[in-house]
Parts: structure tokens; C-alpha cells; sequence
């Protein structure tokens, strides 16, 4: 499967230059966009995005979405997934997003409208493109607010969304209020439960909302924003499962701020998410804690084509106990280091084309709280310092 992929993934990359930067159809109404990447990861310890001791090549994502505009008012668009990462995602294709947009209002001063559907949550710097490998920072976003472990609860939710937008000389200001359903999967049960158990975690009525306030000068040299989301989630008890049917209650916010000049980008975000686990019964250890992650990130633009980037990022599954000490000594098998990570990056991003991108990135790793138990079941099989050497291309169309 993996050679069919990269087979794709080339012939995308021949034919993408032809292409331009779109397909346009309908006097240019309906617009379709796609791209493709595989990256090839090797690390010195631990599962990451497979079998990375022995260089995985299983992190594979391609992306097909397509846009219909009549009008102004109006927009529709979907976008197709197909993401192998793992033992998280085994490629099989599923609806990134899929959604009616209508301009309620809309002129030179002010906007205001509707989003009805599978929606993007805007949170954070990176969230709402986070599946565009073009848009991203590097090969791997800053692990400890992006989890990939949990990438689709994040990213995207069933429901409705308000926005609005003031356009000013001094700046613009964005609001969005949304409420819906989360997406939830079998890696939601693996990162909160810490297994796959019997029965179903699951999302109940609107249980999901988000809150977002931007801030941006005219030309975006400066972005502030504040991003909040809430959710919640029942977990349905099979009758082989040792823990008893409970709740998962998640609320997590970021505080964003990014800065562009001409040749060079700095990205820092701070995030909180407290967390609280109810009625799952006196076999489960956890009740409530506040994770936490924030990062600090440069980008350096040495040609128009090539770009150093350089983060230092820390994250903790319990910010009252960073050293991990009281959390293992309450699951009692699992190592402290398991519950933080400091994580240092290097990379470098050469756009070799308009449509062709290759990325090489370096990380070295204190703590392994950024990787998945679904990849890493055991825990006596981590280690805590690890180090990760990436590459990969990506094209689009």
C-alpha cells in the first residue's frame, strides 16, 4: 500500500507544475485543489508514526476538496482525507470538512455570516490547516498544543458556526462562536482512557463549542488571538470493560502571537486545557488535571524558496506536577517521563517548485508525553531521550 502512495504521491508531484495552482470550472464557480505528501522518519527510540527505529514510511496524507461560490453570499466546500500515520490512521479516506457558508453581511467596513456543516476549529495559529502540508510550520506541528495523538478531535466538529469580521486602518477584529458535535475516534479513547476498552466514548447532543477573538494589523505583520473550546464526552461501558460508564469533561484555551517582516516569522503560544474524568469507577487513577504546553518559534527566510525554522516547546500532562513523579506513582507502571515533553526542532523547507515542497527536520526529545499509548502500549519499552530525523515532500495542484 505504501509503494502504491508514494507511486501517486510522484506522479502528482510530475504533473503538479502543469497544473497551476487550481482546476477552475463554471467561469471559475467551482475551483478544486489537491495535495500529497509522505514523509520518512527515523528515530533513535520509541514508536513514532510507526516503526520509526527502522524509518517508517507511514506517515502519508492525500487531500482532495473542492469549492462551489454561485455568488458572493454563498459558498459550499468539502475536502476528502486520506491520512496514514501509524498506528493512528490507517489511510482509510474521511471527510475533513464539509460545509455551507452565507454571507449574511458583507462590505469594505464589516462582515457577518453563517458556516452550517463538518467545520474547521479555528484555534490556535495552526489548527484550522493543519491537514495542508504547505501551510504547516514544519514536518510536525508543536506537539504539545497540536496533539497529532488526537488530531481529529481538535480539528474539526458537526454543528454551526457565527463569525464576524470589523476591518479597520488600525487593524481587523474577528469573532467566531461555534457549537456542535466532536469527532471522535478510537485514538480519543487511547490518549484520555489510556486503552482501547469495551464500549464507546462517545459525543452526546452539542457537546462541543468554540470561542475565537483575533486581532491582526491591516497586513498581518502582527496577530494576536485568544481560543477557547469545551467539550464533553460519555463513555458507554461494555460489559467486559473494568471501568464503569463516566464522562470526560475538556476545556481548552491558547493565547496566540505571531509577527511578520520581511524575511523572517516569530510564532509563541501558550495553551492550558483543564481536564476532568467522573464516575469511570475505583479502577481508574485520574480525576482532574491541567495540562498544559507552550512554545517559542522563529522562521528565517534566507531566499524567497528557503526557510530555517528553529522551536523549543514543553508540555505537561499535569502542570501542578511537571516532573511526572505523583502522576506515575498514581498509575504505578507507567514511567514519570511519560507525562512531559520538551522537545527542540530544527528545520529546513525548500520549495523546490510553486508546487513542490521538500522539508528536512531534526528534533531532540526530554519526555515522551508527545508520543501515542496506541503506538506505545507498553510503557517499559520508552525511552526518555530520543531523538527524531525527518524528511519529506509534498506536492499540490
Amino acid at each position: 500500500m505504501a509503494h502504491k502512495l508514494t507511486i501517486v504521491i510522484l506522479l502528482a508531484a510530475t504533473l503538479a507544475p502543469g497544473l497551476g495552482q487550481g482546476i477552475e470550472l463554471v467561469d471559475g464557480h467551482v475551483q478544486i485543489h489537491g495535495f500529497a505528501s509522505q514523509a520518512a522518519i527515523n528515530t533513535s527510540d520509541n514508536h513514532y508514526f510507526g516503526d520509526s527505529p527502522d524509518t517508517s514510511f507511514e506517515l502519508t496524507e492525500l487531500g482532495l476538496n473542492l469549492s462551489y461560490q454561485p455568488d458572493p453570499e454563498w459558498l459550499f466546500s468539502g475536502q476528502l482525507l486520506s491520512r496514514r500515520a501509524g498506528e493512528m490512521y490507517d489511510g482509510t479516506p474521511s471527510l475533513d470538512y464539509a460545509l455551507i457558508d452565507h454571507a449574511l453581511l458583507a462590505d469594505a467596513e464589516r462582515r457577518l455570516g453563517v458556516r452550517v456543516g463538518r467545520i474547521k476549529n479555528p484555534i490556535g495559529l495552526y489548527n484550522e490547516t493543519r491537514d495542508v502540508p504547505f501551510t504547516r510550520p514544519g514536518i510536525f506541528l508543536p506537539q504539545v498544543i497540536y496533539y497529532d495523538k488526537v488530531r481529529n478531535l481538535f480539528l474539526s466538529s458537526d454543528g454551526a458556526m457565527l463569525y464576524g469580521d470589523l476591518f479597520g486602518p488600525s487593524g481587523n477584529l474577528s469573532l467566531t462562536l461555534s457549537g456542535g458535535q466532536a469527532v471522535i475516534d478510537d485514538n480519543v479513547e487511547w490518549a484520555y482512557l489510556g486503552e482501547d476498552f469495551d464500549g464507546d466514548l462517545e459525543s452526546n447532543g452539542v457537546s462541543l463549542k468554540t470561542a475565537t477573538l483575533w486581532y491582526s494589523t491591516p497586513a498581518e505583520q502582527l496577530k494576536v488571538g485568544l481560543s477557547a473550546i469545551m467539550m464533553d464526552m460519555d463513555f458507554d461501558a461494555g460489559a467486559a470493560s473494568p471501568l464503569d460508564a463516566g464522562s470526560i469533561e475538556v476545556f481548552d484555551w491558547i493565547v496566540s502571537l505571531q509577527y511578520n517582516a520581511r524575511d523572517w516569522t516569530l510564532s509563541a503560544e501558550y495553551a492550558q486545557t483543564p481536564t476532568r474524568w467522573k464516575d469511570f469507577g475505583p479502577l481508574f487513577p485520574y480525576e482532574d488535571q491541567v495540562m498544559e504546553g507552550y512554545y517559542l518559534q522563529g522562521a528565517y527566510r534566507l531566499r524567497p524558496n528557503l526557510e530555517i525554522m528553529a522551536r523549543y516547546e514543553e508540555g505537561f500532562a499535569d502542570r501542578d506536577d511537571r516532573s511526572g513523579r505523583k502522576r506515575s506513582e498514581q498509575v504505578g507502571n507507567v514511567p514519570r517521563y511519560d507525562f512531559f515533553s520538551k522537545i527542540a526542532t530544527l528545520g529546513l523547507r525548500w520549495d523546490i517548485t510553486q508546487n513542490l515542497m521538500l522539508r528536512l527536520e531534526y528534533q531532540h526529545h526530554d519526555g515522551t508525553y508527545s508520543l501515542s499509548w496506541r503506538e506505545n502500549p507498553d510503557p517499559s519499552d520508552l525511552t526518555r531521550e530520543w531523538n527524531v530525523f525527518a524528511a519529506s515532500i509534498s506536492t499540490r495542484f
